[in-house]
């Protein structure tokens, strides 16, 4: 056994300790298990919506980006940066209406806000398809990782199943403590190792930053700024925006902010946050560093760009240190998206056709659902080819389709129905689907289009047809919610 399989093993160890034991000393009913209790305080929230951040898309796709596209790949920097400013606004909103009416998932919010149980089995279907290929994100980026820092002791196959039954094990067994506390551990690891190597790889190789820049620019004058064509300025902006609402809508988000304990956290979090997320600049620089040492990687194998340069490098013990904070990367996120995942199916779902269902057979199925939810993460994560950037941004079309109508929730004179908002996120929903299926863009579909519009997101292109469904659906549907309301309520009386 080398230096680097010796560490890497080590931290598996240790997460799957770390996960187990978290649940020592609490009762594991359906709210301790999905949101803590509502306990949470800065420092625990921060960790778990720092995940968000620094994924395995942090250590492979953010680098590979800017070792294949080079300056598109900095909209990572600016969504992360913006979406905070949406989080310090509405995140307190929720989190005081979800602890006001004990709400345990996101569907349970939706629910309760537009009154209608099946709603929230729409919104539990659109979360959990969303989160299947951002699992796929971690467990193909976790086998990336493992494969690649043990030298090929360990196949990338082999990796994918221990870092699956590892989730699986520990999210059973302690929920979102669990998550937490290997959380701790993983925060501390990647921003030691993200700062190193971001300084010490270009020092090393090019002599500093700006030499660094100066060869890569010379090589090619045109890659460190926007394409004219493709990812120009138009797919940059309407991919920022898209990832910025994309950010608020997660299912696992909602269950990491009903976890916390008062609504100052998340304000103290979201002006933190954007600066924890400048440390991806790092990221950048190995990805940038990479170019002309490790040149000739091409598609999913431009994913490798930072572990080939780290492995031609350093030391295996560094390897293997470099390979440890990549798998806690994969290992926490994954971990909350099976729970929500898990928890949103039982809860919304299951217990909206079985109404009989007890509290504690809801809890029960939540905890059997993980295993299910792993074996198929694991099947795609074998049977799909996508890079790790093109899984992420496909993931986020689907899931920005639920942002419309929370929004709306919250205006003051609120005029969208829950007709209008499932109209709305059905019609989005199918548009992103069509066009993914079909490989189509907004360029193919309508090709005498202008360059600029042809190259949006085709997510924006669904929220655009999402708010246009919700908007007319509700003004056809108003009139019969109101009467339906006042029928209510003249039964109640």
């Amino acid at each position: 056994m080398n230096a680097a399989l010796f560490i890497i093993f080590g931290f598996f160890i240790l997460s799957m300790y770390l996960g187990i034991s978290a649940k020592k000393g609490k009762d594991m009913n359906l709210e301790q298990w999905t949101v803590g209790g509502r306990g949470f305080g800065t420092l625990f929230l921060f960790l778990l919506l720092a995940g968000e951040i620094y994924t395995t898309f942090t250590f492979l796709g953010a680098s590979s980006w800017a070792y294949g596209n080079g300056a598109p790949a900095l909209y990572v920097l600016a969504y992360l940066s913006l979406g905070y400013v949406l989080f310090y606004w509405i995140l307190p909103k929720i989190w005081k209406y979800a602890k006001e009416h004990n709400l345990l998932s996101q569907s349970d919010f939706y629910a309760r806000k537009y009154e209608s149980p099946y709603l929230g089995v729409l919104v539990a279907v659109i979360g959990v398809v969303s989160m299947i290929p951002y699992t796929v994100i971690q467990l193909k980026g976790l086998g990336i990782i493992v494969s690649e820092a043990s030298y090929g002791s360990i196949s990338p196959a082999a990796a994918v199943w221990i870092g699956a039954i590892t989730v699986t094990v520990y999210v059973m067994s302690s929920g979102i403590h669990g998550s937490a506390w290997t959380a701790v551990i993983k925060d501390i690891m990647i921003l030691g190792i993200c700062i190193f190597i971001g300084i010490y790889l270009p020092l090393h190789y090019y002599g500093g930053f700006q030499p660094m820049f100066e060869a890569i620019h010379a090589a090619n004058p045109a890659f460190l700024k926007l394409p004219d064509k493709g990812f120009g300025i138009s797919w940059f902006i309407s991919t920022v925006l898209l990832t910025v609402l994309g950010m608020v809508a997660w299912p696992h988000s909602f269950s990491a902010t009903f976890s916390g304990k008062s609504e100052n956290v998340f304000r103290k979090n979201a002006i933190v946050s954007p600066l924890y997320a400048l440390l991806l600049l790092f990221v950048f620089f190995v990805g940038f560093a990479a170019i002309q040492q490790v040149p000739g990687l091409k598609g999913p194998d431009a994913d490798l760009a930072l572990l080939k340069l780290t492995i031609q490098t350093f030391d295996p013990w560094l390897v293997g240190l470099i390979g440890a904070a990549g798998l806690l990367t994969a290992l926490v996120p994954g971990s909350m998206l099976l729970m929500a995942s898990a928890a949103t199916l039982s809860k919304n779902v299951y217990s909206v056709f079985v109404p009989t269902a007890s509290d504690q057979q809801v809890a029960k199925l939540a905890k059997y659902l993980v295993p299910v939810l792993s074996l198929i993460s694991v099947y795609f994560t074998f049977n799909g080819g996508n890079t790790i950037v093109t899984l992420l941004l496909m993931a986020y079309s689907f899931v920005t389709q639920l942002v419309p109508a929370l929004l709306a929730s919250f205006m003051k004179n609120q005029f969208v129905t829950k007709q209008g908002a499932a109209a709305g996120m059905s019609a989005g929903v199918i548009l992103v689907a069509y066009i993914t299926i079909t490989k189509s863009t907004i360029g193919t579909l309508f090709p005498i289009l202008p360059q600029a519009v042809k190259d949006m997101n085709v997510g924006i292109v669904g929220l655009f047809v999402n708010v246009a469904m919700m908007v007319v659906v509700s003004l056809l549907t108003r009139n019969s919610a109101a009467s339906s309301n006042l029928k209510d309520q003249s039964q109640s009386a």
